[in-house]
This record gives C-alpha cells, structure tokens and sequence, in this order.
C-alpha cells in the first residue's frame, strides 16, 4: 500500500462519526449521515468499516445532486447511498485488497481492485486508509459511489 495515506495509529478513542468530523474531510459525508438519521447506528458498538467520501469528492458530484438527495422526500435515496459506502466489521485496507467484492450494508456489492498498490472500490480510490476509531474503521476515498437502483 505504498501510495495510500496509512493513518492506522490515530487514537481510538472517538467512533467512527467522530473520527471523520475531526478530520476535517468529511463533513459533506457527516451530514449525509445525519441527514440519512443513521448517525445513532454508525455510532453505535459496531464494528464498521466506512468507505467516507472526502468532501472534494461530493463537489465531484452533478449540480444540484447532493442537494436533491438531501431533500426529506429522498430520504430513501440518500439512505442507500451512506450504506453503500459501509461494510460491517473492521477491515483493513491490506484485507480488502485481497478481494474481488465488498458485501455493502445496503445490501449490494462493490467491486474491489488493486493496482499498483492502490485499492479502489466501486471505483473510488482509497486516498486515505485505515483511520481507527473506538468502533470500526474508515478508509477515504475520492468519489462518492452510487448504488444501482433497486426496484419496489
């Protein structure tokens, strides 16, 4: 893992959501969170692992996209959207290079690749890896992935 960011001994006291806010980084992904009301399960015992959009990565994203997800009546969309970007249990980023899919929370997976020493995922890049916290650990990654839509 030669180009990613390794930030594996940061302190393990904050969770997850913490952990993010903290950073800096991550507050587009923070409010996603909040706004999704899955603040109280991420912070919750877990363990996650968290694939965190940077917030450079939400400013990828089309005009007027963060905006209408955030709106109450595309709460569903938005759920999905957070829960693509976790996986239960701690996994690192050595862990996760190894595989071909990740088993997302939302139910469905993401293709894992590992290429000259970077991993990406749903083809977002890891940038940043292996940020513990006191309940699981997040790795940053630069674009935000979108789930396929599933039909009701």
């Amino acid at each position: 893992m030669n180009n990613i960011n390794n930030t594996a001994n940061v302190s393990t006291t904050k969770n997850l959501l913490d952990t993010a806010a903290a950073d800096g980084h991550y507050v587009t992904f923070g409010k996603a969170v909040e706004k999704a009301d899955l603040g109280e399960t991420l912070n919750g015992p877990g363990p996650f692992t968290i694939f965190a959009p940077t917030d450079a990565a939400f400013d990828k994203l089309p005009a007027g996209q963060l905006e209408t997800l955030f709106k109450p009546e595309n709460k569903e969309q938005l759920v999905a959207l957070v829960n693509y970007h976790v996986i239960k249990g701690n996994k690192k980023a050595a862990d996760i290079g190894k595989w071909q899919t990740a088993n997302m929370v939302n139910g469905q997976t993401a293709p894992v690749k590992l290429t000259d020493g970077k991993i990406s995922i749903g083809g977002a890049h890891v940038v940043t890896a292996d940020i513990a916290s006191s309940n699981g650990i997040m790795h940053g990654i630069d674009k935000v992935n979108v789930p396929a839509q599933t039909k009701h």
